[in-house]
C-alpha cells in the first residue's frame, strides 16, 4: 500500500514537473513556438514518455484544471452526505463559488497575480487550448450530471451550471486584465454569482426538492 502510495505521488510530481516546465516555454515564446520535443528535453524525458503523461500537447496546459474537473459534482456529492438528499445542489454550487471568490481562487477569475494572469492570457489567446478546455468542461458536464441523477433533466442542469460558472469567471478575468483591481471587481463578483445562482435555482425546482436525482428524462 506504501508503495503504491509512494509510486503515485512520484507519477503527480512528473505531470506537475513536467506541465509547469511546459508553461514557462509557453508564456516565454508561445504555445505555437514551443514543439513536444522542446519541452520533453527541458523536462529531462523522452517524447514518447512525455507523451504517456500527456496525450496532446494542450494537456500540458490544462493539467492545472485536471483537479477541478469534478469539483462540481464532488461539491453536490459533499453536500448530499452532509446534509441529506434535501440539500440543494444550487445553494452548495453557490456557496463554494463564492468562498473561491473570497479566497480569490484562479478558477474563478477573481485573482490578479501576474502569472495567473499570463496563464490566462495563454490560455484564452490560443484556439486549441480553447478548444481542448471545452472538452475539459464537457467532462465536467458529464461527471456533475451523473451526481445530479444521470437523467436527461440532469445533463441539462449540469451543462447550465457549468456554463454559469464558466461566464462568471471569464467576465471577472476579463475586467482584471483590462486593469481593474481585484478589490474593484469584487462587489460585482458577488452580485453576479448570486444573482446567476438564483436564476439557475429558480430555472431548475426541481434541484431543491428531496427526490432532486429522481427526475424523469
Amino acid at each position: 500500500m506504501a508503495g503504491t502510495g509512494l509510486r503515485e505521488l512520484k507519477k503527480q510530481q512528473t505531470y506537475q514537473n513536467v506541465s509547469d516546465i511546459a508553461i514557462r516555454l509557453f508564456l516565454a515564446k508561445g504555445f505555437d513556438a514551443v514543439s513536444v520535443a522542446e519541452v520533453a528535453a527541458a523536462a529531462g524525458i523522452s517524447k514518447p514518455t512525455l507523451f504517456r503523461y500527456f496525450p496532446a500537447k494542450e494537456d500540458l496546459v490544462l493539467h492545472r484544471f485536471a483537479d477541478h474537473e469534478d469539483e462540481a459534482a464532488r461539491v453536490v456529492r459533499a453536500a448530499r452526505a452532509d446534509t441529506g438528499a434535501g440539500a440543494s445542489p444550487v445553494d452548495a454550487l453557490r456557496r463554494h463559488f463564492l468562498d473561491g471568490l473570497s479566497r480569490e481562487d484562479p478558477v474563478t477569475g477573481l485573482n490578479s497575480a501576474p502569472e495567473v494572469l499570463a496563464f490566462h492570457r495563454l490560455l484564452y489567446g490560443t484556439p486549441s487550448l480553447v478548444a481542448r478546455a471545452y472538452e475539459y468542461q464537457q467532462r465536467s458536464e458529464a461527471v456533475l450530471a451523473v451526481a445530479l441523477g444521470d437523467t436527461l433533466a440532469a445533463r441539462l442542469a449540469a451543462g447550465q451550471i457549468i456554463a454559469v460558472q464558466r461566464i462568471l469567471a471569464q467576465e471577472n478575468w476579463r475586467r482584471i486584465a483590462a486593469g481593474q483591481a481585484v478589490e474593484a471587481v469584487r462587489e460585482d463578483a458577488v452580485a453576479a454569482a448570486e444573482g446567476a445562482f438564483r436564476q439557475l435555482k429558480a430555472g431548475l425546482p426541481w434541484l431543491g426538492s428531496a427526490n432532486a436525482g429522481d427526475a424523469t428524462g
